[in-house]
This record gives structure tokens, C-alpha cells and sequence, in this order.
């Protein structure tokens, strides 16, 4: 990192742009200015953060001149019509929307699983889904060492996933509880507060969610592998920040827990807190504002002799979106390679 960089961040005022914004702080990243862009409606908003206060600015497609890189976190929308133009002109991106995760022209990226695929990029990186992230980083070691060929997983999403409106509403819906009031429902179909949602997204014709097969395509893509088997069932629980997930997998060959644990504890990223007997787990409320993933009740799986289980956590706004996005930042100005004149698309 021999120089400052110039970076834009569109969608800078929704929830994973201002921690986009801690954590390009927080990690020290070495930039020289921040371009905060948005909406139409959101220009002349003013945005403090731990490196001083933004202006944001309307997005139009002259924003990216002159900026080193940038980051998205504006949707899918903005993602499509900007990201191509920023390219372009010579700013790469680093999108957190979906639009682009299935192009194969764009490499879907978790630094400590699959950082080689930035040398195929073309201006365009997409960050892969906040769930796949965390179950990914945890699973890469032992992939490496004995291969997975099947994995189960049931989520339990916090709120804030959805956004700012959904924690607003999980946070009125318990005050209208607790005072015998009649519930409001804006975001979710069913109250969440005090309840469980066995929904994230919308049902495809198969039956699964969008975020479900998010889950299935995504890690056969970053994995490299489109034989792994992957099933998941994706559930919203009243939790505000932090993402967790019953995983369970099957290995190449037989790997017992206390080894798994040891591939573990070496790996970059991750954080295992595995003492169930003293009541010691990963939990969400450990993970808030971190950037590690957190992994424990690691254990052999009783119905399969190459079976393991394991919990895994992460703030999902962090690890599962804006640190993420912003490593991946990291791991591009350390190479001049990856930050080229301009890309064609």
C-alpha cells in the first residue's frame, strides 16, 4: 500500500454503506478521499463516521472519474447500470448486490477462500451473499484438507439483513407486545418479533427460497466445484445483527472433530469458541462488530461415519457484506496488476 486511494462508495447512506465506512476506518485502509454517492433524494445529506464527515453526492455516470475504486451497496438496479460504466472508466468495483454473483465474466470473492480469482476480474467483483461468506470461510479449511461433498445448512438470520426498516419493526413489534398493544406489520408477512420465519426471500418453482439457492449456487461457484451437493433452509429469527447457521457436512474422508478444530484455529479469519462444557459458543451478540467468523460446537455427526457438525456465526453488515467488501479492496491496491486503465464492457 504505497500511496492513498480515491474511493467511491454508492449506497453510502443505507446500512451496509455506513459500515462500509467504519470499516475502511477501522482497518486502516489508506485513502486519500471518500466519494459518498446515492439517490437523487438523499444529495446534501450529510455523513459523520470515525474519519470525519461526507456530503453525499446524486450518482450520475461521471461519479467514478478519477477514483481508484469503488464500493456498491445500492442494490441490484444500480449495480446493473453503474458498475459497467465505472469499469469502464477505469474504477474498479466491488459489488454487495446479487446482480452479477452468476455472471461468468465476474469472479464471486471470500478472500480466505478464493482470492486467486481476482486475476480473471474485469473491473466487476461481486461479494458473494452474507450467509455464504460465513459458512464458506469456515469450510475451507477442510475442504482443502479431506474435500466436502455434501453440505446441509439451516440459517438463522438477524433482522438488519433485510435492513433499516426491519430492525425498526422487530424493535416496535416488542414494544407493542410488551404493552399489550395490537401488533403493526410493514416488512415481514408474520410479526417477527417473538417468532421465527421460515422465509428469506421469495419461493422459486422448487420449493426453496431465492436466499436458499443463493446458498447452492454460490458455493458451488466459489468453491470451483459443481458437484458438491448443497441444501439449505433459510430462516428469519428476532435477532437484530448477526447471522447463525447449523451446518453440517459430509467429508472425502473420515476427519474427527479435534482435528477439524486445529484446521480451524490456523485458519485467516476465523474465531473457534468451542468449550460447550463451560457453556462457551459462538453467539450473535459476541460477533456484533466484528469482522471474524465465529465457529464451535464442532463435533461427529452421529448418522455418518465422515459426517461433522458445526455452528458458525458473523455480524452479517460486517463479515457478511461490508468487511468483506472492503478485504477485497485490499487484496486489489496491494497488486497494480489488478488495477488496470480500464476494462471493456
Amino acid at each position: 500500500m504505497s500511496r492513498d486511494y480515491k474511493v467511491g462508495l454508492l449506497g453510502a447512506t443505507g446500512a451496509v454503506g455506513r459500515e462500509v465506512l467504519n470499516c475502511l476506518e477501522d482497518r486502516g485502509f489508506p485513502y486519500s478521499e471518500i466519494r459518498a454517492l446515492a439517490s437523487e433524494r438523499s444529495a446534501g445529506r450529510k455523513l459523520s463516521f470515525p474519519g470525519g464527515e461526507l456530503t453525499v453526492a446524486a450518482v450520475t455516470p461521471k461519479s467514478f472519474q478519477g477514483l481508484d475504486l469503488a464500493i456498491f451497496s445500492a442494490g441490484a438496479a444500480a449495480s446493473r447500470e453503474y458498475a459497467p460504466i465505472a469499469a469502464r472508466g477505469g474504477c474498479p468495483v466491488v459489488d454487495n448486490s446479487s446482480f452479477w454473483r452468476q455472471d461468468d465474466r465476474v469472479p464471486l470473492v471470500v478472500p480466505e477462500v478464493n482470492a486467486q480469482a481476482l486475476r480473471q476480474h474485469r473491473g466487476i467483483i461481486a461479494n458473494p451473499n452474507c450467509s455464504t461468506i460465513q459458512m464458506l470461510a469456515a469450510l475451507k479449511p477442510i475442504y482443502d484438507a479431506v474435500g466436502i461433498r455434501r453440505i446441509v445448512v439451516s440459517t438463522y438470520q438477524a433482522v438488519s439483513g433485510t435492513g433499516q426498516k426491519a430492525v425498526e419493526e422487530l424493535a416496535e413489534q416488542t414494544r407493542q407486545l410488551y404493552n399489550l398493544q395490537e401488533v403493526t406489520r410493514e416488512v415481514y408477512p408474520h410479526r417477527i418479533a417473538f417468532n421465527c420465519l421460515p422465509q428469506v426471500d421469495v419461493f422459486t418453482d422448487n420449493g426453496y427460497t431465492k436466499e436458499e439457492m443463493k446458498m447452492v449456487n454460490e458455493t458451488r461457484k466459489i468453491f470451483g466445484d459443481p458437484l458438491i451437493k448443497v441444501s439449505a433452509t433459510c430462516v428469519r429469527v428476532p435477532v437484530f445483527h448477526g447471522h447463525s447457521e447449523a451446518v453440517w457436512i459430509e467429508t472425502g474422508r473420515r476427519l474427527e472433530p479435534g482435528a477439524a478444530r486445529e484446521l480451524l484455529r490456523r485458519a485467516p479469519g476465523l474465531m473457534v469458541v468451542d468449550e460447550p462444557e463451560a457453556g462457551r459458543y459462538p453467539m450473535p451478540i459476541d460477533a456484533v462488530g466484528r469482522d471474524e467468523v465465529f465457529v464451535g460446537r464442532v463435533r461427529a455427526d452421529l448418522s455418518h461415519e465422515n459426517g461433522l457438525v458445526m455452528w458458525i456465526v458473523a455480524d452479517n453488515l460486517r463479515k457478511g457484506a461490508a468487511a468483506n467488501a472492503v478485504e477485497i479492496a485490499e487484496l486489489l491496491i496491494r497488486d497494480p496488476e489488478l488495477l488496470k486503465t480500464s476494462w471493456e464492457w
